[in-house]
């Protein structure tokens, strides 16, 4: 009981380890996953924003360039131009038209006042700074109103050319590119533009459709009106994407491999430590039993032996004969006995296995072994039924080994048969895939399921319920298929509780 409570512990502590290290990845995939997301999703937006504010760039430049080729330069050397809004000064700097307009309409002295006497008179300096103040409120009302006008008029030329024209795809590459790597995200992508009108404006040559997380959108020019603005899909690579964060969990997989590793190692030493223990319990059954079987014979020996001593036996030659006969058949007995255990001790391993192997009639060898096995079974009420119809019988085999290997199993259909029906033993051979097959079978009181997986084992018996006249050691079957073994065959048992058992002997033609 303790090992398995011991077992039980050591086992749910590997599982919960394995669980607690199972989730702890989850979470991480989870958050690395999120992390991902989040910088492509920055990346994208970073991206829209350039590029609108390129087009912006561009309009302005554009506007100040033709508006500065279009004008003309007046005797002041003040450039007047027409539909602009912006001059250059005699020194190079560009100053508003408002500004150059002040400084033109008092050129001596920017800081005096006129009365309204006509006289002049300078400035305080609360006059001054208020009226710099004024002049410089004034100058940013005017030059804000100017740029108002001028954006309105960028936004309005931008927003009428069709979507192919306004983005720059190899400066949207670009841009794309080393937001994702600022992100810390260095992995092949592809992307496609889509209008509003549900069309394909731009994608990559290689642009692959897909669906679920691996897909990224962004709107371009999110600002214009709704059939102005398009839409910016990147796909990444599943197999990519899986390893880029799959990646950060690798070194927790030699520990899983480890708790692994020690979990079955624990199980194997658990499955070892109770099939020794049930060894060694069918041991310990083997050893009393034998005892039992041996004390037996030797008791009843010893008896008869005692009896012959006795001076009035020897006078009576039918007693004498009978303890002889007791002495004999027990000493018979118990020779049976003893052969059973050295014949196995002698097949432990096949390399000590010595076989005198010859070619034989496997049909006649068996049909010896009926006509002595017939006397028994018929003693009891039974029948044996023969059909050796092997076209092909001759086998290569040790006869002795042989000739025992179907002796037990015809004295197991004896010991095993059904104490209210007369036994009935059918032995049947054939050829078949170039073999030669022989079947033994009983209408005994058959073997489970369970117990059909072990009949072979070394020590193991069959338990038979309230039938504790059925002797032996376990070791029959286990001789029998040690046998077969060695021979390069096959054997195989089918049987049913209350209808039968059927032993199936596969051997290799000569």
């Amino acid at each position: 009981m303790t090992i398995w409570v011991i077992g039980a512990i050591m086992v749910l502590s590997c599982l919960g380890l394995l669980y607690m290290q199972m989730d702890y990845i989850t979470a991480i995939v989870r958050m690395r996953r999120e992390h991902f997301g989040e910088g492509v999703r920055r990346s994208l937006h970073q991206t829209a924003y350039n590029l609108e504010l390129n087009e912006m760039r561009y309009y302005l430049s554009k506007n100040i360039q033709r508006d500065i080729q279009k004008s003309n330069v007046n005797s002041n050397n003040v450039l007047e131009l027409e539909h602009s809004y912006f001059v250059t000064s005699d020194d190079g700097n560009i100053q508003s038209v408002f500004e150059m307009k002040t400084i033109m309409n008092n050129p001596a002295n920017p800081l005096t006042k006129v009365n309204r006497s006509g006289t002049k008179r300078q400035m305080s300096l609360k006059e001054a700074q208020r009226h710099a103040l004024e002049t410089l409120r004034t100058r940013y009302m005017y030059q804000r109103a100017i740029l108002d006008e001028v954006v309105y008029n960028m936004l309005y030329q931008a927003s009428e050319k069709p979507l192919s024209q306004r983005v720059n795809f190899r400066q949207l590459h670009h841009d794309l590119k080393a937001e994702l790597t600022s992100n810390g995200i260095d992995l092949p992508y592809h992307i496609r533009i889509i209008g509003s009108d549900g069309k394909e404006v731009y994608r990559c040559a290689d642009f692959q459709e897909a669906d679920g997380e691996n897909v990224y959108k962004e709107l371009l020019f999110k600002n214009d009106p709704p059939n102005r603005m398009g839409v910016l899909e990147v796909v990444f690579q599943e197999d990519t994407l899986n390893k880029y964060i799959y990646n950060s969990v690798k070194f927790m997989i030699p520990s899983m491999i480890l708790v692994l590793v020690l979990l079955v190692t624990f199980l194997i030493t658990v499955y070892l430590f109770i099939r020794q223990k049930k060894v060694s319990e069918i041991k310990n059954d083997f050893i009393n039993n034998m005892t039992h079987e041996f004390k037996t014979p030797i008791s009843t020996i010893s008896l008869a032996a005692q009896m012959l001593q006795d001076p009035s036996v020897a006078k009576s030659p039918s007693m004498f004969g009978k303890l002889s006969g007791v002495i004999a058949s027990e000493t018979k007995r118990l020779r049976f006995q003893v052969d059973k255990v050295l014949q196995m001790s002698m097949f432990e391993g096949s390399d000590n296995a010595s076989l005198k192997m010859k070619e034989l009639d496997a049909n006649e060898l068996i049909k010896g072994v009926i006509n002595t096995f017939a006397v028994k079974v018929e003693q009891g009420g039974g029948k044996i039924i023969s059909a050796l119809e092997a076209g092909d019988p001759f086998v290569y085999v040790d006869e002795m080994h042989f000739t025992n290997v179907v002796f037990n199993l015809m004295d197991n259909a004896v010991k095993y048969k059904r104490p209210d029906d007369p036994l009935l033993l059918n032995i049947h051979t054939w050829n078949a895939n170039g073999n030669f097959m022989l079947s033994i079978q009983d209408n005994g009181i058959g073997i489970s399921k369970d117990d059909l997986k072990k009949i072979f084992d070394k020590f193991y018996r069959v338990h038979t319920g309230n039938l504790h006249d059925v002797k032996g050691f376990g070791l029959g079957l286990a001789y029998v298929k040690q046998i077969i073994q060695s021979h390069k065959g096959s054997i195989r048992a089918e049987s049913e509780i209350g209808v039968g058992t059927n032993f199936i002997i596969v051997l290799p033609l000569k």
